[in-house]
């Protein structure tokens, strides 16, 4: 049965264990069509474009009101 020879030290245990809270901020790139930032592979939020075709409306500016 494998037994460990040396104790692990706190700071060896505690590099160890960081890497798995670690945050990645997500990966943002320009807009194709309006140039608005958005995360690659998805429909962009702004104008709803993607791969070059309007999949969705686009954002309604907040100013307006529906009464």
């Amino acid at each position: 049965m494998a037994v460990p020879k040396r104790r692990t030290t706190r700071s060896k245990r505690n590099m160890r264990r960081a890497n798995h809270d670690k945050v990645v901020a997500p990966n943002l790139i320009p807009c194709p069509n309006c140039g608005e930032v958005m995360v690659p592979h998805r429909v962009c939020p702004a104008c709803g474009h993607y791969k070059g075709r309007a999949v969705t409306k686009a954002a309604v500016a907040s100013g307006n009101t529906e009464s």
